[in-house]
């Protein structure tokens, strides 16, 4: 069997490189399974060059669909002309695709329509908030998926409520999870540990990057303001999007103890992750890797599509008011935050799970 293994955004290489690692170790063992690669370029990402793919120990794609820019709608169209072209000429029997990105949901399509089978790894998973466009592509690619490969038992219920059949589901674990116990004892000091004199346990890791927490400037500068106000003497290390930095530019936000650095490499940004005291995004993949990390994390979100963070992990749900923010931040720089357990099947055995599902196949 042929299986079209598709990547369109960065995150979306950190779950399919165990995916790839799995293959290639069964297939030492003799078994029949092959695969490609295809990057739909969705985003273009300096440090997704050599290095990057270096860095997870993985081979470059075998093809770039070079579909990234537009609105969602032109990219959405792109990625589906592009990717049929592409099937024209590299049939397949299984197209897999992982997460819930623009290029996931666009490719499933494509490949119903040519007859292909769609396996979807990270199946089920839901934030019930349709302002996200993560949640329509979780909700069309579902509805026309073979197999579905999940994360937890709540993705699980989520698919029998809306009527999938016990049989194509296939619960096997969180394959980002694969990746970082894998790339755990290779995490490296980013420069500015250095320059920055951080400290064990001593600084805040900040991501935001939703829209709906960065583009509306009185909430955004809202959020960032009540952060530094409280979290004491600590040092907040702020990576951040080239737009971000724009609209902090903009509001004229800026303290001594608020560091804006630009994106790192995983190995680097892990490292940091890894020793801080406190986690603060709007993330959903890092609260994962801060429960199986056990570093506290306070989601500024409403909903969240991975509840078992919340109900047996080490991350809050906290909302987006200033107030509920500072009340939190507080509890936590107490001391006084959970410790958290790590869910079942994390355990940096789901690709091999996956793979061996497919040899099934």
């Amino acid at each position: 069997m042929h299986i079209t293994l598709i990547a369109g955004a960065r995150p979306n290489f950190m779950k399919i490189a165990p995916i790839i690692h799995a293959l290639h170790k069964i297939q030492a063992e003799g078994s029949s399974l092959r695969y490609s690669l295809v990057h739909t370029g969705q985003h273009y990402d300096e440090k997704m060059s050599g290095q990057f793919f270096a860095e997870l120990e993985i081979p470059q794609p075998n093809a770039n669909l070079e579909a990234g820019g537009g609105t969602q709608a032109e990219q959405t169209a792109a990625i589906m002309v592009r990717f049929e072209k592409y099937l024209e000429t590299n049939p397949t029997d299984l197209v897999l695709v992982v997460g819930d990105v623009t290029s996931t949901m666009a490719c499933a399509i494509v490949a119903q329509k040519l007859q292909i089978k769609v396996a979807h790894v990270e199946g089920g998973i839901r934030s019930n908030d349709w302002k996200m466009p993560e949640e329509i592509n979780r909700l069309v690619t579902d509805a026309i998926t073979d197999y579905f490969f999940t994360t937890s038992e709540v993705a699980n219920a989520n698919l029998r409520k809306a009527g999938v059949k016990e049989e194509k589901i296939y619960f096997v674990g969180n394959t980002m999870i694969d990746t970082l116990l894998k790339q755990m004892p290779r995490f490296r000091k980013p420069e500015l540990w250095d320059q920055l004199k951080l400290t064990d346990k001593e600084y805040i890791v900040l991501t935001l990057h939703r829209p709906g927490n960065v583009d509306e400037e009185t909430k955004f500068k809202a959020l960032v303001d009540q952060i530094i106000a409280s979290s004491e003497n600590c040092m907040i290390v702020f990576p951040v999007h080239p737009r971000t930095a724009k609209m902090i530019e903009l509001l004229g936000i800026s303290h001594p103890r608020l560091h804006i650095v630009d994106p790192m490499g995983y190995l680097e940004f892990n490292y940091l992750v890894q020793r801080a005291k406190l986690v603060i995004t709007d993330s959903g993949g890092i609260t994962e890797e801060t429960t199986v990390m056990k570093v506290p994390c306070m989601t500024l979100r409403d909903t969240t599509e991975r509840p078992e963070t919340v109900t047996e992990g080490t991350n809050e749900l906290v909302g987006t008011d200033p107030q509920e923010v500072d009340k939190k931040l507080k509890q936590c720089l107490s001391g006084n935050w959970k410790k958290g357990s790590i869910p079942h099947l994390w355990d940096g055995k789901t690709a091999e799970r996956i793979v061996n599902v497919l040899n099934h196949l």
